[in-house]
């Protein structure tokens, strides 16, 4: 999402300044192109020659050198977004009031490019009704503030006033500049994970799912505009957008009931859960306790969630299921998709090699209700969800 953007990084004088280090290798790592201007107070943290070699463009500082003057103007028109990280206490200071004694202040008050700060102070300077002040300033004079973090300072203390760690500030930074509108308006369901159906109090019924494909298609889609739910089983993935909405569910009920609770609201619903197919059809209350030399648990069926949303399903609707096959792939896959009415299946089989559960990567081949069948190679699943979200693309009225 960074590729060709131009990111502009002021860094000022703060311990917090050799974070900007690993801030600008992870932009250009990203694709953008950076250029950097520094206060002389942050030149005493971090050494300007690093942060020229890792941009690939000269660090400024002064206004002039030997009679070359830096067009403070041209910069803040060069940059799609001017990030100031990390931004002490003392230039919060000035940028509250329009003072303009170096390159980075002359930079920011011609700017037409949006702002947005990291600070990074002291958790007593943090709290200071100044600093409170200085910062709703600069928020009312329309720049972004990226929230300071809670952990051990420079001081020796334990509280606010850390700056946001380099991944979470390029984050931000696609999050709030730089998704795109492909989806924009739209609302979109994804369900991921597996399902946990309980035997008794301590044991259940459950599969290898990671969850990790779900999570990749609700970032995939999120970054096109959409408006993302993600209805997810029991898993240890995150998510890196805080505006994607996430809803916790245990069991096949619990995530039956999610999904039809805001199936007829949203545009897109894909399923990609691994979603039990059987359940105990009774659960003890207290664990039960191994004596007899066989033990049988009875099972019944759960709810088919895409079956189901597939009979509610509107014209305006996509729906996406998932097939993961270990035998008469295709024929399964097929057949999936015409009971279930689903617009596509997004088959993958256990038969390929690093696809399926727990790996980062997978192999799929989508199976469309026209009658498409498009292979693709094993890929990461981040771009097997951007395929996913592509084809998606072509096949509604967006």
């Amino acid at each position: 999402m960074l590729q060709g953007k131009k990111i502009l990084l002021g860094v000022t004088g703060s311990i917090a300044a050799y974070k900007a280090i690993l801030l600008v290798r992870l932009l250009v790592k990203a694709g953008a192109e950076v250029k950097v201007i520094t206060t002389k107070a942050a030149a005493e943290f971090v050494s300007p020659l690093v942060l020229s070699t890792l941009s690939k463009n000269k660090v400024l500082q002064d206004l002039s050198t030997n009679d070359e003057w830096a067009n403070h103007v041209q910069l803040g028109r060069w940059a799609d977004v001017f990030l100031i990280a990390p931004l002490s206490c003392n230039s919060l200071a000035k940028m509250a009031n329009g003072f303009c004694d170096n390159l980075l202040l002359a930079t920011y008050l011609s700017a037409t490019c949006p702002v947005v700060v990291a600070p990074a102070m002291d958790e007593d300077m943090w709290h200071h009704p100044t600093t409170k002040k200085n910062i709703q300033s600069i928020i009312n004079n329309g720049n972004q503030v990226i929230s300071v973090q809670n952990g051990e300072l420079a001081s020796g203390l334990f509280g606010e006033g850390r700056m946001a760690e380099p991944e979470e500030i390029v984050t931000y930074l696609i999050e709030h500049f730089f998704r795109q509108t492909f989806f924009q308006n739209k609302k979109v369901l994804i369900t991921a994970g597996p399902t946990y159906e309980a035997i008794d109090p301590v044991r259940f019924i459950g599969n290898h799912s990671s969850g990790k494909m779900g999570f990749a298609l609700a970032e995939a889609m999120y970054l096109q505009g959409a408006d993302v739910t993600i209805i997810t089983g029991p898993t240890a993935e995150k998510l890196a957008f805080n505006n994607i909405k996430r809803v916790d569910v245990t069991s096949a009920a619990e995530m039956f009931e999610a999904c039809n609770n805001i199936f007829q609201e949203v545009d897109i619903a894909i399923m990609s859960a691994a979603v039990a197919d059987y359940k105990p059809n009774t659960v003890a209350t207290e664990k039960i306790k191994k004596k007899a030399d066989d033990f049988t648990i009875h099972l019944e069926k759960t709810n088919d969630i895409l079956f189901e949303l597939g009979k509610q399903k509107k014209e305006h609707q996509f729906l996406a299921g998932f097939a993961l096959e270990t035998n008469n792939e295709l024929e399964n896959a097929l057949d999936k998709l015409v009971r279930k009415n689903a617009n596509c299946i997004i088959l993958n089989s256990l038969q390929d090699k690093q696809a399926g559960f727990q790996f980062d990567t997978n192999k799929i081949t989508i199976l469309s209700k026209s009658g498409e069948k498009i292979a693709f190679d094993l890929k990461s699943k981040k771009e097997v969800a951007e395929d996913i979200v592509s084809y998606i693309y072509t096949q509604v009225n967006v």
